[in-house]
């Protein structure tokens, strides 16, 4: 369902660019200017896997804060999102697992945290239909090694 954007206007836009490929750079006009680079190679550089990590984490812990804040809570929460390629039926896709920790709060606030979280973060809201998609509350984070082939 689209939203209704004359109901709910947009307060703020950017533009990310990338003309020229996976071998190249990604930017925003006047800001952020990222070389990219495949992650089934060595080059230096960033890649969409890194770019969709960096977005839920960043989102989710900005959307905690904000609960933190509200609940006259000090800020604790921390995100770690791990994001992982595979190959399907139709060519690629990724499972993304965002990890929640919320140290010094207890476990049925930091679940009701992390549900609030979910539903109000931006990014969040738009991975929401996938399957591949997992927000979690955790005591440790997962170890995560790079897997390059």
């Amino acid at each position: 369902m689209a939203i209704d954007r004359e109901k709910f206007p947009p307060l703020y836009r950017t533009v990310a660019i990338n003309d020229d490929g996976l071998e190249s750079h990604s930017y925003i006009p006047g800001g952020l200017d990222v070389l990219t680079s495949s992650p089934s190679n060595n080059q230096p550089g960033a890649n969409p896997e890194q770019f969709v990590g960096l977005a839920l984490s960043t989102c989710l812990n900005a959307t905690l804060e904000a609960i933190e804040q509200r609940r006259d809570l000090p800020h604790t929460s921390q995100v770690h999102t791990i994001v992982e390629m595979a190959r399907d039926r139709r060519g690629l896709q990724f499972y993304v697992t965002a990890e929640i920790k919320l140290p010094g709060v207890d476990l049925d606030t930091a679940k009701a945290m992390v549900d609030l979280a979910e539903r109000r973060c931006p990014v969040a809201k738009l991975m929401s239909g996938s399957d591949n998609v997992q927000v979690k509350l955790v005591q440790e984070f997962s170890p995560a090694p790079p897997i390059v082939h």
